[in-house]
């Protein structure tokens, strides 16, 4: 999740003027008064529905290092790695994450056409997250089995420490969570892709959901890492553009405990509202920041890193009327009930989509370019998902492929169209809102692009 994504030193940076250079496609709020809700974008939930009143819009541990192979000892089966978190602060986003991915394989070996042949393997390795090597010792051992792509980390802090290590060995990354805008212009030779968009759409998304709700002052605490510090970066730019003014913003580091010191200095600012820029701290903040402080709930905001259901963590109503933004569109139910096929003990669809959509998306470039090597697929990433004949399934864009039509994939996560940074070029932002069960419903989204 907000943590990002890279590209060689010839890529331009397509974000022209900053925040100013999205266009603003579509923007929806629902009444505070809707019954449905869930830990997951539009799931159903058991509590009750949100009252805001008439103002509310495996471990690795024991891998041996070993030499990469280099793309030309790689077999043209294409062999996925994923790298998502199984454990640390983030692990709440891995059953759905890990789900997508498996559903996307499990379709595509079911379509016995093109160069693949249905002959596409998973080997799914723990991420950790910041405060563990997890991550490096996974990554060794995935290059170990001659994967071609590997799908995650879902952390920005993570990937960026293990994207020199994936993309210097000539291997695809493609996180479906990262977020941080310093991948846009990191130095990958081209091998890194996310199916995430970069936090200055959904800083902007959120700030400005923060001032439009009445807001004139807005404190921020936030994680400082590059998912955190950078989101915090783009809240505070949509705020003072919006005609707001950050009053107090303190920052927390991986593995702390103790957050009072934080709470203390922004709750004394005196804000109208709060931004939470956090993983599972979440869980201890806000006790200390509702509960103690007595801070409203409603005027509380939130991310996608900390967008979760707190039904068995918090007393019922703590996050009533709270809100927050997730990058992604709804998913579908259909698209939910497949996920549940997969893991019927899924809770939350968060990134599930687009976790699903990058092993498709690395399966088309390797169809459209006739070979599973990394090289091959890196190659062809940006040509499935720009400029072609639009498809929306594998079997139909793998069928224009053999016919020698050029495509353009759009995912069940919405349309990618990565530019030359390896960005999508356009997204949605979700907002949602907390009842009174501590789990979140959908009340809108804004579309633009970057």
């Amino acid at each position: 999740m907000s943590n990002f994504a890279k590209s060689s030193p010839s890529r331009k940076l397509r974000i022209t003027t900053g925040i100013a250079a999205m266009s603003v496609g579509v923007f929806m709020l629902a009444a505070c008064s809707s019954t449905t809700e869930g830990g997951s974008p539009d799931a159903e939930g058991d509590a009750a529905a949100a009252v805001c009143g008439p103002d509310t819009a495996a471990s690795v541990a024991d891998v041996t290092p070993v030499d990469a192979p280099t793309a030309q000892e790689r077999s043209e089966a294409l062999k996925i790695g994923s790298l998502l978190p199984q454990t640390g602060t983030l692990a709440f986003l891995g059953p759905p994450e890990i789900a997508g991915v498996d559903l996307a394989v499990a379709e595509i070996n079911a379509s016995p056409s093109g160069v693949l042949g249905g002959n596409i393997t998973v080997v799914h390795r723990d991420s950790g997250d910041t405060s563990t090597d997890i991550a490096t010792q996974s990554v060794t051992d995935l290059l170990s089995q001659n994967v071609s792509a590997i799908v995650g980390a879902a952390s920005s802090g993570v990937s960026m420490t293990v994207i020199d290590q994936i993309t210097g060995a000539g291997v695809v990354q493609i996180s479906p969570a990262n977020t941080s805008a310093e991948f846009s212009t990191y130095a990958d030779n081209g091998f890194y892709f996310r199916t995430a968009p970069s936090d200055i759409l959904q800083g902007r998304v959120n700030g400005n959901t923060i001032v439009n709700d009445g807001n004139a002052s807005v404190g921020i605490i936030y994680l400082n890492d590059a998912y955190g510090s950078g989101l915090s970066e783009s809240i505070t730019t949509a705020v003072e553009a919006a005609g707001g003014e950050v009053v107090a913003s303190e920052a927390f580091n991986e593995g702390d405990s103790q957050f009072s010191a934080q709470i203390d200095a922004v709750t004394a600012a005196d804000p109208d509202a709060i931004a939470l820029v956090a993983f599972d701290q979440t869980a201890t903040i806000v006790p200390q920041l509702i509960g103690t402080k007595g801070f409203p709930a409603d005027k509380l905001y939130m991310v996608d890193g900390n967008m979760a259901d707190y039904s068995a963590d918090f007393e019922e109503g703590t996050l009533n009327c709270a809100k927050g933004t997730i990058p992604g569109v709804v998913a579908s139910d259909d698209f939910r009930a497949q996920l549940l096929g997969i893991d019927p003990d899924l809770k939350d669809f968060t990134y599930g989509a687009e976790s699903y959509d990058a092993v498709i998306l690395a399966a088309l470039a390797a169809q459209a370019g006739g070979a599973a090597d990394p090289a091959t697929i890196k190659d062809n990433m940006q040509k499935v998902s720009v400029e072609g004949e639009k498809c929306t399934t594998y079997a139909d864009c793998v069928a224009l492929l053999e016919a020698g039509t050029d495509i353009d994939y759009d995912g069940v996560s919405g349309p990618i169209s990565f530019d030359e940074n390896g960005d999508p070029s356009e997204a949605t932002i979700g907002i949602y809102q907390y009842g009174n069960g501590n789990t979140y419903s959908n009340i809108g989204e804004e579309a633009g692009q970057l």
